[in-house]
């Protein structure tokens, strides 16, 4: 058999692996997705998921597109049990799909653990700077519309936490709580599924290239 023959073979296989590893995460994904709570310090309407695991986990292994990818079906299978009109799926594909893209490539150029952990960082920090102007230009203000939610109600709900919130560090109260808020709480999410994916990232890894 010849070499052209062999390599072509090898593609197949890595490709058929890859599509189906990459079913498998995003099947993982779709049950994380549901599994959203609150946490303290921070309103109820603010939740947490896990969800991006599987797709960083896919981004470190088979390329950032993989992990995009899983992002997007991801959301499209939840659109239809969502409670947002889509707000919340387009909001969770663009801030978890910016997160993997810069781990993936970061993680492609430096190859190691370093790389790695620099990656998710640096993930963590580009989504959490997407979640201010993606907060304040689109997702509050589909909620007044969508909801008929008075923003002053939404603001509120973050001044119960923390009253004086509404007078630093800007002039504008919205921005002030996405910025006290919003903002640590995106980069912690990002940091808490980066330090998951390290745990089990090696054993998954192992058995994809087995």
């Amino acid at each position: 058999m010849s070499s052209t023959k062999i390599g072509e073979r090898a593609k197949e296989r890595i490709s058929t692996r890859s599509i189906t590893a990459a079913a498998m995460l995003i099947a993982v994904s779709v049950v994380l997705q549901f599994l959203e709570f609150s946490i303290p310090l921070i309103p109820s309407f603010v939740k947490l998921d896990i969800s991006d695991i599987p797709a960083l986990i896919g981004s470190f292994i088979m390329g950032p597109l993989y992990g995009v990818a899983i992002e997007f079906v991801k959301n499209i299978l939840h659109l239809p049990f969502g409670t947002s009109s889509g707000v919340g799926e387009i909001c969770n594909f663009l801030f978890g799909a910016v997160f993997v893209f810069v781990a993936g490539i970061v993680y492609k150029k430096i190859h190691t653990r370093k790389g790695a952990v620099l990656g998710s960082v640096l993930g963590a920090l580009a989504m959490a700077a997407l979640s201010l102007p993606m907060n304040y230009f689109f997702v509050y203000p589909a909620y007044v519309v969508i909801f008929r939610m008075p923003l002053d109600a939404i603001i509120e709900a973050y001044e119960a936490i923390l009253a004086p919130i509404a007078d630093k560090p800007t002039s504008n109260s919205l921005l002030n709580c996405l910025i006290v808020f919003n903002l640590p709480f995106t980069f912690l999410k990002g940091i808490l599924e980066a330090a998951i994916c390290y745990v089990i990232y090696k054993p998954i890894s192992r058995l994809y290239h087995r």
